[in-house]
C-alpha cells in the first residue's frame, strides 16, 4: 500500500522557521510531481508551492521569497523549508504526489494525512 507521510510540523513563534517533510513508502517506482497544500480552519484548501520532477517550483504569492521546497527523487522525498512564519500561516500541512507504483503504467494522486503547524505567541 502506497503512503505520503508528513512530519515536522508544531508550534512556532512568529518570525520562526519549520522545515516540513514527506516521505513515501510502499511499492513506489517513480515520482513525478509533488506539491504542498495547507488548510485552515474554515477555509478551503490552498496550493502553498509544487515542484516538477525536473525541479521546476512554483509559489503561492504569499509565500514567495519565505518558503522553500524541495525534493530528493533517490529517496521519494519531499521538503518544505518554512521561513518568517507568520500567524495566518497556521493550518494543516499536506504533501501531494502524483506517483507510479510498480507494475502501474499511469500515475495516480495521492495525499499525505496532514501536519499542524500553529504560529502563535
Amino acid at each position: 500500500q502506497v503512503q505520503l507521510v508528513e512530519s515536522g510540523g508544531g508550534l512556532v513563534q512568529p518570525g520562526g522557521s519549520l522545515r516540513l517533510s514527506c516521505v513515501s513508502s510502499g511499492r513506489v517506482f517513480r515520482i513525478d510531481d509533488m506539491a504542498w497544500y495547507r488548510q485552515a480552519p474554515g477555509k478551503q484548501r490552498e496550493l502553498v508551492a509544487s515542484i516538477t520532477r525536473a525541479g521546476r517550483t512554483n509559489y503561492a504569492d504569499s509565500v514567495k521569497g519565505r518558503f522553500s521546497v524541495s525534493r530528493d527523487n533517490a529517496k521519494k522525498t519531499a521538503a518544505l523549508k518554512m521561513n518568517s512564519l507568520k500567524p495566518e500561516d497556521t493550518a494543516v500541512y499536506y504533501c501531494n504526489a502524483d506517483l507510479v507504483r510498480f507494475g502501474d503504467s499511469s500515475s495516480y494522486n495521492y495525499w499525505g494525512q496532514g501536519t499542524q503547524v500553529t504560529v502563535s505567541s
